[in-house]
């Protein structure tokens, strides 16, 4: 009886040695994957550059560069989804962690205004 016991734990893998195991399978198909495609790849002809959004004819190519007053907007936008991105677990835990939650998250949005405001102050948010 114990030489089968033992002869089943020798069998057996344990989990370090069984996520190796899919690592070295995940990368070997991935590795795969990519040389069938660099194999098998055609070099696509370029695509006319044809109409978009509204329908009309572009005017200038989809990977030109923005005028820099979109950066501060991008920015302040960027902004306030990071304070989305942190109210959401703050909801979650609110009820268990009591009034210090509250404190902590008008702290957040009194930094956020005040980032908003400097921003409006020093002109940021006009487009002229």
């Amino acid at each position: 009886m114990r030489a089968r016991q033992q002869a089943g734990e020798v069998g057996r893998m344990n989990g370090f040695a069984a996520a190796l195991l899919l690592l070295a399978v995940a990368l070997t198909l991935t590795a795969t994957c990519y040389a069938v495609a660099r194999l098998a790849a055609v070099a696509p002809a370029a695509p006319p550059a044809g109409p978009f959004l509204s329908g009309g004819e572009p005017a200038e190519h989809a990977f030109s560069r923005f005028h820099v007053r979109w950066y501060p907007v991008t920015m302040i936008y960027l902004a306030f989804e990071m304070e989305m991105l942190f109210m959401y677990p703050w909801t979650l835990v609110l009820s268990s962690v009591g009034p210090s939650a509250v404190i902590e998250m008008f702290l957040f949005l009194g930094v956020l205004l005040a980032g908003v405001v400097y921003a409006w102050r020093e002109g940021a948010l006009r487009w002229t």
